[in-house]
C-alpha cells in the first residue's frame, strides 16, 4: 500500500505527481505483469542469457545502438 503525506496547504497535482513517483519506484505494475502469468525458470534463465550476450555484443562494437 502507496501511502502519501501532503500538507494541508500543498497542491493536489503536487499530491498526485508524487503518488505516481512512488508508484514507479514500487514496481506494482511490473509485478502484476509478472504474475498474469507463469514463465518457466529455463526460459527465464535463456532469455537473460541471450540479454548478456547481446550486451556483450554491444560492447564490442558489432551492434550500432
Amino acid at each position: 500500500m502507496l501511502i502519501i503525506d501532503s500538507k494541508d496547504c500543498e497542491n493536489i497535482d503536487k499530491a498526485l505527481k508524487k503518488y505516481k513517483k512512488k508508484f514507479e519506484k514500487a514496481k506494482v505494475l511490473v509485478q502484476l505483469r509478472e504474475r498474469q502469468s507463469f514463465t518457466k525458470p529455463s526460459i527465464k534463465r535463456r532469455a537473460e542469457v541471450l540479454k548478456a550476450v547481446y550486451k556483450q555484443q554491444v560492447a564490442a562494437g558489432k551492434f550500432e545502438v
